[in-house]
């Protein structure tokens, strides 16, 4: 089986790693990948990932080259390909892929979309707003006290939500993303929702359209400084399994998420095969949805590859064929946790081209991997290509054992302004 994996972060390395592990795969082709996931070989044959210099964002480029290698499957990591309909021309050109259709990828890409959606269909979820007026947003933001979130409507790389304590921030909040464009077009409309406390998880289930099947719980870090200070960012590191539900909670939330979420998409014609990630903050009145990702989330992914024990392409390919209902998910009993290490001034600017040096003693240290994310080979370098540039990963007993590990991996590595959080999983304890 041949297979092709679009996207280039730390999300897609870990989608290499595990699909190449499986006994179906005979090649595969990573667009544009990085130099973590060129170092990649498929299990049964040995043979290397091969990266394509072909942009996530460039459909035709990527359905030319998926025709051209005769791939037979191929796998989508990022948002934006997915809203943009890569899903619907490669079936329209008879090929097989997994991730959500243009029509499902709504529920990520338009955020007003996906509130409109859970108030209609009876998802707990916070109350909210949605604005295209700057008075009317700043107005509503006034009803809830200005303690509020605000959030731009389209895809905004994960930082396109600012947290309001008052209504000087709330309203300071709406200019910088409806007036500023801070977010650029994803910020034409805002969605403002009321500010919820509790401990928020990452949820994921695999969907088929018909059936949905959860993972075990994760949670995100999406500060860029210990204690959960600092700016939001695409992720500074999860762990997985949390404290915080029970077996039987866990199975009570997928029921009141899950099973309203898919009746509602198949009473609106929506046919959602792919991957479903609701944020979910669990909060004294229960769990509530913060808001729906349409496809894995980094570096979620990380963690939860490192711990799945079925064969990935199995799996994907059920959700794609809709026969889901078949398989049974099994995970390991480790904990796993991901530290990421990220480019100094991130999630602002930040400089590239920083030489990294000790991966493979990192790589070496038991039951550890170090996923890249931003990261390119130059002249026989591996160089810092991007604002989170390593997810390192590590399995252990338990959180506690798995957290040492990962940050024992963490102090082999070095690059010129590497910066990273101290305190991932510490939430746990």
């Amino acid at each position: 089986m041949k297979i092709l994996v679009i996207g280039s972060g730390g999300r897609e390395h870990a989608l290499v790693w595990k699909l190449a592990q499986s006994p179906l795969v005979t090649e595969m082709w990573c667009a544009p990948g990085n130099a973590g996931i060129a170092q990649e070989r498929t299990k049964k044959t040995e043979k290397p990932v091969e990266c394509a210099n072909i942009g996530a964002e460039d459909l035709p480029g990527l359905l030319a080259l998926a025709q051209e290698k005769r791939v037979d499957f191929t796998v989508v990591g990022p948002d934006n390909p997915l809203a943009l309909g890569i899903v619907d021309l490669f079936q329209k050109h008879g090929l097989k892929i997994w991730g959500v259709n243009q029509k499902a990828a709504q529920f990520e890409s338009s955020k007003v979309f996906s509130q409109k959606f859970m108030e209609k269909h009876g998802i707990p979820t916070a109350l909210a707003g949605t604005f295209s007026d700057v008075t009317a947003a700043k107005r509503f933001c006034a009803t809830l006290g200005g303690k509020c979130v605000v959030k731009a409507d389209g895809l905004a790389l994960g930082k396109g939500v600012l947290m309001c304590l008052n209504q000087t921030m709330a309203e300071k909040a709406v200019d910088e993303i409806m007036v500023g464009k801070a977010f650029g077009a994803a910020g034409a409309n805002v969605v403002i929702q009321e500010f919820l406390e509790g401990i928020e998880v990452s949820m994921h289930a695999l969907c088929d359209g018909k059936t949905a099947k959860i993972f075990p719980t994760s949670q995100d870090h999406k500060r860029a400084l210990d204690g959960d200070r600092g700016l939001n960012t695409g992720g500074m590191g999860t762990y997985s399994p949390t404290p915080f539900l029970t077996d039987a909670e866990l199975a009570e939330t997928a029921r009141t998420v899950l099973e309203p979420f898919m009746r509602g998409c198949v009473a609106e014609g929506i046919d959602y095969r792919g991957l479903l990630y609701p944020g979910v903050m669990l909060t004294k009145s229960g769990p509530k949805i913060l808001e729906f990702n349409a496809r894995f989330g980094d570096p979620e992914t990380q963690v939860y590859l490192t711990r799945l024990e079925n064969d990935l392409v199995e799996l994907l390919d059920a959700s794609a064929s809709g026969t889901l209902a078949k398989q049974e998910l099994k995970w390991s009993p480790l904990a796993s946790v991901c530290v990421v290490m990220a480019s100094g001034g991130y999630p602002g600017s930040y400089p590239k081209g920083k030489v990294i040096t000790g991966l493979a003693a990192a790589n070496a240290l038991p039951h550890t991997k170090v996923f890249h994310a931003g990261t390119a080979l130059r002249d026989g370098q591996i160089v810092t290509n991007g604002g989170r540039v390593l997810g390192v990963t590590a399995l252990g007993t338990d959180v506690k054992a798995a957290q040492a590990a990962a940050y024992a991996a963490v102090e082999q590595i070095r690059f010129e302004g590497a910066q990273f959080r101290r305190d991932i999983a510490a939430k746990a304890f």
